[in-house]
């Protein structure tokens, strides 16, 4: 764990902690593989495309656009959940370092919660863990999405303090560290994923966030 962006390691008390999901919390690499099987490429194409869009700082989606140009994301979500393979979230797809953070965050008394651009399908299936968070909560039940402001606006009014004293987790620059900051919230990019590791040298990514984390596990001891 590093410093980032000029700040001190610890600035004053944070009441809360949220955590993105994707790469985050949950390793993609099963859900790649399905869409991967759906549209009939195999898994290394699809991640090739993954790493290209990364790198050109668009969106995770365009990968699949590249496959099938008039990809509509939505309709296919559904699509796969009519012929019964829609997204799963299990306990093989948490990271190894997740149920020992959140609880540990818990334990020093700070209110941990779980937000991020899923599906309310996905949020069902987080909540289906029994995780240690106090709340969970997905774009699609919000209905709002990042980067867009108000999600971070929604987010600093579910989770308890003001948003200086919010930290919010995520991997990636665009979606999660610039608008969660813009909003006035503490943030911390993991390097884990592909826009963790590309981005947490970089101004935009690592350098604009509070901290640097190269796992969730620095965290309650940093933030206790």
């Amino acid at each position: 764990m590093r410093s980032a962006g000029g700040h001190s390691f610890y600035a004053g008390p944070v009441k809360s902690v949220v955590f993105d999901v994707g790469e985050t919390l949950v390793d993609d690499t099963r859900e790649w593989g399905a869409w991967a099987r759906w549209l009939g490429v195999p898994a290394h194409t699809l991640s090739a495309l993954v790493g290209a869009v990364t790198a050109q700082g668009r969106d995770n989606a365009d990968a699949l656009r590249l496959i099938r140009p008039n990809f509509d994301l939505p309709a296919e979500r559904q699509a796969r959940i009519n012929a019964g393979c829609g997204e799963q979230i299990t306990e093989a797809d948490l990271y190894g370092d997740v149920r020992q953070t959140l609880a540990g965050l818990r334990a020093r008394g700070l209110w941990v919660g779980i937000a991020g651009n899923q599906t309310s399908r996905a949020g069902d299936c987080l909540r289906a863990l029994d995780l240690p968070a106090d709340a969970i909560a997905t774009s699609q039940e919000w209905e709002v999405a990042k980067p867009d402001p108000a999600f971070f606006t929604r987010l600093a009014e579910w989770a308890p303090g003001t948003p200086g004293e919010i930290v919010y987790v995520g991997d990636h620059p665009a979606n999660d560290i610039g608008p969660a900051k813009a909003s006035g919230l503490r943030t911390a990019l993991v390097r884990r994923g592909p826009w963790g590791y590309l981005w947490a040298d970089d101004p935009e990514g690592g350098g604009a966030a509070d901290w640097v984390l190269d796992g969730l596990a620095e965290l309650p001891d940093l933030l206790s």
